[in-house]
């Protein structure tokens, strides 16, 4: 069947949700060190990423440090905190105590329920649409839900270690050069990145800016701690829609064949 859009995924929050997983562990090494005094809730945490800039939830948990002790009156200057520890801490939360040996993890990624099927994505095949994956999780992380939990066979997949953290849109125009290198593909085939933040939103945004002669369109997902109550989502929404969004759904699976097409 003709190739009619090529769709590629953030995982967190949209392949998996990580609301118990790495955002428990982002709250608890903020936690840590904050020597206990400020745990984040799930709305403290919304609200940092909502500024666009912490994709990545290792400088999330520094920068959320740093503004506690601000509030403190304490210049960042004059904190000794060591970034290279709170990232171990925070693999060991996420991954467990040998975080280097997938075969031996036993954190909270042994955990996060899943957001999207194999099935699902067989059906987009099935219809024509390629896909992959562009997020900000490390590659052992992505590698471990999309082929250990999903059973993916070396997906296309451009992780953390890969490109420059969103908004940046180089790691997606490196997922559809990955993807296009797999398969025939027709000339500039309109591209559907799919996330759940304000920066996903902005990455789809920033490759229409840098390559104006494609079509790329921004889709949103509520994550599942967004879901409730219903002012929440509605302002979650509000949140992703006003960053780019073209269409936000209440799960991955809902972007279906159909409605892709009708997108580009």
């Amino acid at each position: 069947m003709k190739t009619t859009a090529i769709v590629v995924f953030d995982i967190d929050g949209v392949v998996r949700d990580v609301s118990n997983s790495y955002r428990r562990a982002l709250a608890d090494t903020v936690e840590e060190f904050t020597q206990g005094q400020f745990r984040p809730s799930q709305a403290d945490i919304d609200a940092l990423k909502a500024e666009g800039l912490w994709n990545n939830d290792w400088e999330a948990s520094q920068e959320m440090v740093y503004r506690f002790f601000e509030q403190q009156g304490v210049e960042r200057s004059q904190l000794k905190l060591d970034y290279s520890a709170l990232v171990l801490f925070f693999q060991k939360r996420y991954r467990g105590p040998d975080p280097e040996n997938p075969d031996h993890w036993t954190g909270y990624i042994c955990q996060e329920p899943l957001l999207m099927s194999a099935t699902y994505l067989e059906r987009l095949t099935a219809a024509g649409i390629s896909w992959g994956f562009f997020s900000g999780a490390t590659r052992g992380s992505a590698s471990y839900v999309l082929e250990r939990r999903l059973g993916l066979q070396s997906p296309a997949l451009i992780a953390m270690e890969d490109a420059p953290g969103k908004p940046d849109p180089t790691g997606l125009f490196a997922t559809v050069a990955q993807i296009e290198a797999r398969t025939e593909l027709p000339a500039n085939c309109p591209v559907v990145y799919v996330g759940d933040t304000v920066a996903d939103m902005q990455t789809a945004l920033k490759a229409r800016e840098v390559v104006a002669d494609r079509q790329w369109i921004g889709v949103g997902t509520l994550p599942p701690h967004a879901q409730h109550p219903p002012e929440y989502a509605q302002a979650y929404t509000q949140r992703l829609t006003q960053a780019g969004a073209v269409k936000v759904f209440t799960g991955v699976e809902q972007l279906l064949p159909e409605v892709i097409r009708e997108l580009v």
